[in-house]
């Protein structure tokens, strides 16, 4: 390993020892670079390199902390990499979604409260008004798959999901679609999984998610 990665090993043995919790403040910079055995420009690299991972915070006029270490913080990261993903890749990355969306759709229905349903309504509503306005089709149809994430209760899940789903490629299948005129039929995707999750059928809101990932899948098989 490089110094900085040996530097960055040493914090993260920190935090995964328990020496550092969860929300702590490091020492300050020269205690922790003796404590370390690192220079401190060394340790300054590695802090900065944490940080990026979402590991570390800093405070301006506090110091640097540890973040809560919750999914929606350590995986913020997932999102920023597939909107870099091209070609094949791209297509594993959706077939990792077919493998989870559609199991974490039924376990939704199975624990959904009213107002998470509500909230769900909601976005579905908001498709329908939203005609050919991809913008907003884009943001909603997000936001609709979102809420029906977190009613898993799983927020690892409802982390790696959001981050797979890939805003941009959400934008362009949706560009496509409405293009093609087949937008109705991707509305009408959502209003069964909508249909399923309002009656808690489990099996027909996995079976109705399936569809609709399957639906993405091959659109972006054919345009790609």
């Amino acid at each position: 390993m490089s110094l900085t990665n040996q530097a960055i090993a040493r914090i993260r043995e920190l935090i995964q020892s328990g020496e550092l919790q969860p929300g702590a403040k490091l020492p300050p910079e020269q205690e922790l670079a003796a404590e370390l055995g690192l220079g401190r420009n060394l340790l300054r690299e590695a802090v900065q390199a944490l940080v990026a991972m979402h590991v570390l915070e800093v405070r301006r006029g506090s110091g640097t902390f540890v973040t809560s270490l919750e999914p929606k913080e350590l995986l913020q990261g997932v999102g920023a990499a597939v909107e870099l993903l091209r070609g094949d890749t791209l297509l594993e990355v959706i077939e990792v979604r077919r493998l989870f969306e559609p199991v974490a759709t039924a376990l939704a229905a199975s624990r959904m409260s009213p107002h998470q349903l509500a909230l769900v309504k909601e976005h579905l509503d908001a498709m329908r008004a939203a005609a050919d306005d991809v913008e907003l089709l884009n943001y909603h149809d997000a936001a609709f798959h979102r809420e029906v994430i977190a009613a898993t209760g799983n927020d690892t899940l409802s982390a790696m999901l959001d981050g797979i789903a890939g805003r941009t490629v959400r934008a362009r299948v949706w560009h496509g679609l409405v293009n093609d005129r087949a937008a109705g039929r991707t509305l009408a995707e959502h209003e069964a999984i909508y249909s399923a999750l309002a009656v808690g059928d489990a099996v027909l809101a996995q079976s109705a998610a399936m569809m609709h990932v399957n639906t993405t899948e091959t659109w972006l098989r054919a345009h790609l």
